[in-house]
């Protein structure tokens, strides 16, 4: 799952409005921050299998410390807490929190079997990725709620605020599009480099986005 793990990351503006969005995309997509860099250090494995599901060719051997839940959580207690400690905001952890664990629950529900509950664990999923129609129907339909709970959050304060949304949204669905309609990647190398690009550019943007947004007034 990509942009609906992101959706979540958008909605939760609703919930912590002083948080940057580029934060809580950080939060949304922190697994799939930390896998790369854990599959680059050679403790995760990962297989390009064209046909694994429909969805992705990726099989995903081994990741334990960045997907199983117990890491998820732990990493969600400590991401929570340390935003909290240096930047304040009474709601930051459990939200941020929230986010990082949510990207269990997700991938729960679009993987195959292969979410570990703990690292060692039996592995679990519903393989959603095994229909390229449900899956597209299930992240298009959170994206689009996530985006319509920011919009309703925040108004834009300037074009920057107005366009930059705007674009950002488009360049995430053509991305998604795009990906679907990829070459697999020729090897984990290549995988990890252009994760870790993806999620800095993602979350950079993002950030420089809600700058140029104010909140609205609740009613």
């Amino acid at each position: 799952m990509f942009i609906g793990h992101l959706a979540l990351g958008f909605a939760a503006k609703r919930f912590t409005p002083r948080v940057s969005l580029g934060m809580l995309m950080v939060a949304s997509q922190w697994a799939d921050m930390v896998w790369p860099l854990l599959l680059g250090f050679g403790v995760e494995v990962v297989r390009v299998d064209p046909g694994n599901t429909a969805f992705t060719p990726l099989d995903f051997v081994s990741y334990p410390y960045s997907h199983s839940l117990a890491a998820l959580l732990i990493w969600g207690l400590v991401v929570g807490v340390a935003y909290r400690v240096v930047a304040g905001g009474r709601r930051s952890v459990w939200v941020l929190g929230s986010l990082i664990v949510s990207h269990w629950l997700l991938d729960y529900i679009t993987h195959r079997p292969d979410m570990p509950l703990y690292p060692g664990s039996a592995r679990y999923g519903l393989g959603l990725w095994n229909s390229i129609p449900g899956t597209i129907a299930v992240e298009v339909t959170l994206y689009a709620i996530g985006l319509w709970i920011y919009s309703q959050t925040t108004m834009a304060r300037d074009a920057v605020g107005r366009w930059g949304f705007v674009a950002l949204a488009a360049f995430l669905m053509v991305i998604y599009v795009a990906n679907i309609n990829s070459t697999p990647p020729s090897d984990s190398t290549t995988l990890a480099l252009g994760a870790l690009a993806g999620a800095g550019i993602l979350g950079t943007w993002a950030w420089w986005v809600d700058r140029h947004r104010d909140l609205r007034r609740q009613k």
